[in-house]
Parts: structure tokens; sequence; C-alpha cells
């Protein structure tokens, strides 16, 4: 009984996991952010190659 409260007690008191978890929730939120920037920006940038190519093909004719 007294080897069940003792690693209770350290379980307890270790705050190593939970900070991981933090960490990892922060990671997570910059990941679904940059994401979400990214394929808002990512069709203006298309957009942005077409009309080049389409610039660049119409002066080759």
């Amino acid at each position: 009984m007294l080897a069940i409260r003792t690693v209770g007690r350290k379980l307890c008191s270790d705050k190593r996991g939970a900070t991981a978890i933090e960490y990892g929730l922060i990671c997570a939120l910059i990941a679904v952010a940059a994401i979400g920037g990214m394929s808002s920006l990512g069709g203006g940038a298309n957009g942005m190659w077409g009309r080049l190519d389409n610039k660049i093909a119409g002066s080759m004719n």
C-alpha cells in the first residue's frame, strides 16, 4: 500500500506531461493557422502565376 501511495504522489506532482500536452496544443494551433494562411494565399499566387503564364504564351504567338 505504501508503494502505491508513493507512486501516486510522484505522478500527481509530476507536471512534465501536462507541459508537453500544452506545447503540443500550441504547436497544433500554429500549424492550423499556417495551413489556413497558406491555403488562402495559395489561390492568389496561383492566379498570379496563371496570368503570367498567359501573358508569356500570348507574347510568344
